[in-house]
């Protein structure tokens, strides 16, 4: 196995200091700690400090500004530096870029004023630290500043009334996240650059300036969380009414503020650009317009918690863009409108808590695609649950409660398998619970009370391992409370309450936990005092004596039977391995190795031994949270130890959640777990050794090179172990760090995606996951970088920096990708010039005269086209892996045939079936006949694509059948032989 991507570590040595002649000094995105050396900033020949992304802690010198007379951008971000910002920084009169985000910077005023001073400064961030006090005043004076971003301190007081008028270049403001107050000044309306105006969160007072529609260059509006209202008391013009000004406003966001207005009688005028409407919990009046479907590019429209009436307009079913409609809690009449129907892309629908009425549309089972939140509780709705509802098999939340519902509860509901949370509470429901909701692994929270339900507690409940509420009261419901329910671990809350349960309250597992408010008014029921219900009657000891006189002889008669014939078979089993030993060859015997390494215990002592005392010879790399090593185990196999730094926060989490996965997934293109070794003070994880070490180090290191089929083939690799985590196993899981150093290559150039170490788990598809584990920049997708969320699209991403990187050679932090441009906008103008051979690796090409010039050019094209498709800013307008995987195997059949005139090549075609070949024997342990059918049907086939005459080859596609017709038989073949093996074991035991 090779190793995580290699980071450098330790402190910076002082020595940098004493280089006379540097002037770009890029260190970030390592694991540096300690100190900054006070040598860095005396160095007059830089213009460049990059030192973000890394453990880099102290205090910056108070001298800083007095060495550095040519500096011009300063990168300190997301590092653990404190103390303030030294005011000497104002003699750094070159600085056109600092930036020091996420860090600990403190104190009261420590935005100095001397900031103001630098006459060329164009970017500032300092936003997600510890500042406080007041924003120095000298900063909205700064005519050369394009953005400034405080967000996330302390920061407090009010904004200049004449802020606006010494910006003249500003483009981005970014204030959110502090306690600021007062006013929002007309004044800002003269920053006419504006395009980013970003507030939320604060205290700002008083009305909305409708002085801000001036600003004709506003792409996003965010005042959302303060306490601003609009001034409609007069004539003049208040701000939504000059909504319409703003042609390029894409974000509006004004939720959480007491705005009491009435929305405008029609959106018609509005920008057609809009994609974000967030007005939420602002006391807003009125209908909705009828012409609100004219904002075709709307994805969300929030107007949750206002006093709204009148119908949901038809008109909505234009908003083809539309992920997310939250419309509850307000006063909407009416029906819900079949025309919803037609929002295919709609992920949350939320209706809660208004006064609609009539049925549920069945259409809306038709969402499969992207529905996920489906709440249209609290209203007046009295039609039956259609069945097509569960028809969604990827949705998360279901909320039908406090309707009218009835009718009964289809067993279908064992469909929605990824389902966290089902409340049909409240309704008129009755018949008995299915029991197919035992089937829902993900389920969290389940709630039924107060409906007519009947029957039995279904026993299947106790499968619900991820249960952490069940609500069953106020039912019907009869029989015992399955003991199977003692299973559920994670139950926290149960209330079976007002029913006609009878016989013994179990005692074990989450019982131990529960009280009598769980089961009040149910008169059968008996058990411990503390649930308060009467002790149960227990049986006579001679009725006990009677049954286990005719029980026990029974069973000791059945274990007799059962160790016979398993003794029988691991005799024969023996005997069979001893002969096999001695027939087949070492090539052979070395390939029955694997199987029994999957299941050997390694003890610390023999790791130990295996890397000569972790010796710094065996080091394959050096991980965030591990240091990983080779290793030959006593029996000689080689070896990957990965030892996870314990002494690191989030170390021991890493250990677990790669123990987790790692041996709960099988699948041929993901690194295989041999063994785990846990104790108090050292934990580590012994993997498959991968002798071709990391994609990366193909990539960029000296004498390595790769072919454009070799890359494609790598990654169809990646894409197949991707989409096995995403759509093949029983719970998605998210790996959450695709990067060319998670992906190790074999002997045959095999790819294995490696490093689980912050990967997820997901309780369903797409669930909206959180996390604080930070993944690589560069490669973590947007939504995962900003709010931590996690999803399966989040992967796809990754996976398009992915190929966007294994074919221009070119690391998406590399240093010319700052500022607007990034690898993404890279390839994506260059394919828009048509000039995709400027951008690709130079290597792959060829010369234009090459015959497979063109060929080449266009499998690369398709490509990269697919990769940008994987890139999509948005989640849900991201292609998922199954289509990213089918894609890129389209792409290479083409690209094979292109290359040789529409037949496959004699070297193209042995490649695919060496591959293929290879993954048979990696597979399983065939028989050696059957495998002996397998290959020579293979070789015939190779032979036949490689005949003479160019009419007379095999043609790829004909090719690729054949081989699965191969695999068919063998798996057909060997299935035959075993069964005949255990009738034979059977009949020859007796």
């Amino acid at each position: 196995m090779g190793g995580p991507k290699s980071k450098l570590g330790g402190t910076i040595p002082h020595e940098i200091g004493d280089l006379p002649n540097l002037e770009k000094l890029n260190l970030g995105v390592n694991n540096l700690n300690g100190l900054i050396p006070s040598s860095v900033f005396n160095i007059s020949t830089l213009t460049v400090i990059s030192l973000g992304s890394n453990q880099l802690s102290g205090s910056l010198p108070l001298n800083i500004g007095l060495g550095l007379p040519n500096l011009q951008e300063l990168y300190l971000g997301e590092n653990k530096l404190g103390g303030v910002i030294p005011k000497s920084i104002s003699n750094v009169s070159q600085l056109t870029i600092l930036s020091m985000i996420y860090n600990n910077l403190r104190g009261t005023c420590t935005i100095p004023h001397e900031i103001g001073d630098l006459p060329n400064l164009e970017k500032l961030n300092l936003g997600v630290n510890n500042l406080n006090g007041l924003i120095p005043s000298s900063i909205f004076n700064m005519s050369t500043i394009t953005v400034i971003s405080l967000v996330s301190n302390q920061l407090s007081g009010s904004l200049p009334l004449n802020i606006g008028l010494g910006l003249p270049n500003l483009q981005e403001l970014y204030l959110g996240g502090n306690k600021l107050g007062g006013v929002i000044p007309k004044s800002i309306s003269n920053a006419s650059q504006l395009t980013i105006l970003d507030m939320v969160n604060n205290s700002f007072s008083s009305f909305i300036p409708s002085t801000l529609c001036t600003l004709t260059k506003l792409q996003t509006l965010k005042f959302g969380l303060n306490n601003l209202t609009i001034d409609s008391s007069t004539q003049e013009v208040n701000l939504l009414s000059c909504l319409a000004n703003l042609r390029n406003l894409t974000k509006l966001g004004f939720n959480g503020n007491p705005l009491n207005a009435r929305l405008p009688n029609s959106f018609r005028n509005l920008s057609t650009s809009l994609q974000h409407i967030k007005l939420a919990n602002c006391n807003m009046r009125g209908n909705i317009p009828n012409d609100i479907g004219n904002l075709s590019n709307l994805i969300v429209l929030n107007l949750g918690n206002n006093q709204l009436s009148g119908p949901i307009p038809t008109s909505m079913g234009g908003l083809q863009n539309l992920q997310g409609l939250y419309l509850n809690g307000n006063k909407l009449q009416g029906h819900i409108p079949d025309e919803l129907c037609q929002l295919e892309n709609l992920a949350g629908l939320f209706l809660g808590g208004n006064q609609l009425t009539g049925s549920i549309p069945s259409c809306l089972g038709d969402l499969t695609r992207a529905l996920r939140y489906l709440f249209l509780r609290f209203n007046l709705l009295n039609s039956t649950i259609p069945s097509t509802l569960w028809g969604l098999t990827d949705i998360l939340q279901l909320y039908l409660s406090s309707n009218s519902l009835t009718g009964r509860l289809s067993d279908r509901i064992g469909n929605l398998k990824v389902v966290q949370a089902i409340d049909l509470t409240n309704n008129r429901l009755s018949g008995s619970i299915p029991s197919t909701i035992g089937g829902l692994q993900a389920l969290a929270s389940l709630s039924l009370a107060n409906n007519g339900f009947e029957g039995p507690i279904p026993s299947s409940f106790g499968e619900l391992l991820s249960l952490e509420i069940c609500d069953l009261s106020k039912n019907n419901l009869s029989g015992i409370i399955p003991k199977s329910l003692e299973a559920l671990l994670y139950l926290r809350y149960l209330n079976l309450s007002f029913n006609r349960l009878q016989g013994e309250i179990p005692t074990g597992g989450t019982f131990l936990n529960l009280s009598a408010q769980s089961f009040l008014s149910n008169e059968g029921l008996c058990g411990a005092p503390r649930f308060r219900v009467p002790p149960c009657k227990r049986k006579s000891d001679r009725s006990i004596l009677m049954r286990l006189k005719y029980i026990v002889p029974g069973i000791i008669s059945a274990l007799l039977l059962v160790s016979l014939v398993l003794i029988l078979i691991i005799r024969r089993k023996r005997k069979a391995e001893v002969a096999s030993e001695t027939t087949l060859s070492p090539q052979l015997q070395e390939t029955t190795l694997l199987p029994q390494l999957q299941w050997r215990r390694v003890a610390y002592q023999e790791l130990l031994r295996a890397t000569n005392r972790f010796d710094e010879c065996n080091l394959l790399g050096i991980g965030a949270f591990g240091t990983v090593y080779r290793g030959t185990l006593s029996d000689g196999i080689n070896v990957a130890i990965k030892v996870f730094k314990l002494e690191l926060e989030r170390a021991f989490t890493s250990f677990e959640r790669e123990c987790e996965v790692l041996s709960n997934i099988c699948h041929r293109n993901l690194i295989k777990v041999i063994s785990c070794c846990s104790q108090i003070d050292f934990k580590a994880i012994v993997l498959n050794y991968m002798p071709n070490g990391s994609l990366e180090k193909w990539l960029y290191s000296p004498n390595f090179s790769l072919n454009i089929l070799q890359r494609l083939n790598i990654m169809i690799d990646v894409a197949s172990a991707v989409q096995y985590l995403h759509h093949g196993y029983d719970t998605p899981i998210v790996h959450c760090d695709l990067k060319p150093s998670n992906i190790l290559l074999d002997d045959d150039m095999v790819a294995y995606v490696s490093d689980f170490g912050i990967a997820k788990v997901l309780g369903g598809e797409d669930s909206m996951t959180q996390t604080l584990t930070l993944a690589t920049i560069g490669y973590m997708a947007p939504e995962y970088g900003l709010e931590g969320i996690v999803t399966r699209r989040g992967d796809v991403y990754s996976f398009g920096i992915l190929l966007l990187e294994t074919f221009t050679n070119r690391r998406p932090t590399d240093e010319m990708f700052d500022g607007e441009m990034s690898l993404k906008q890279w390839v994506e103008n260059a394919l828009f010039a048509d000039a995709i051979v400027e951008v690709i690796d130079t290597s792959l090409l060829g010369i234009e005269e090459d015959l497979a010039f063109v060929s080449k050019r266009e499998c690369i094209s398709s490509i990269m086209r697919l990769a940008l498709a994987c890139c999509v800013e948005s989640p849900e307008q991201r292609i998922n892996m199954q289509e990213a995987l089918a894609t890129l195997d389209k792409i290479k059949i083409k690209f094979l045939m292109d290359a040789s005139g529409g037949v496959v090549k004699n070297h193209h075609l042995i490649d695919v079936l060496h591959r293929k070949i290879s993954l048979f024997r990696k597979e399983e342990n065939y028989d050696f006949v059957s495998k002996g059918d397998c290959l020579s049907s293979v070789m015939r086939l190779a032979l036949a694509s490689c005949a003479e005459s160019p009419e007379q080859r095999t043609s790829m596609q004909e090719a690729l059948i054949e081989l699965d017709q191969i695999k068919i038989k063998l798996l057909k073949d060997l299935f035959e032989v075993q069964c005949r093996m255990c009738d034979k074991l059977i009949i020859d035991g007796f």
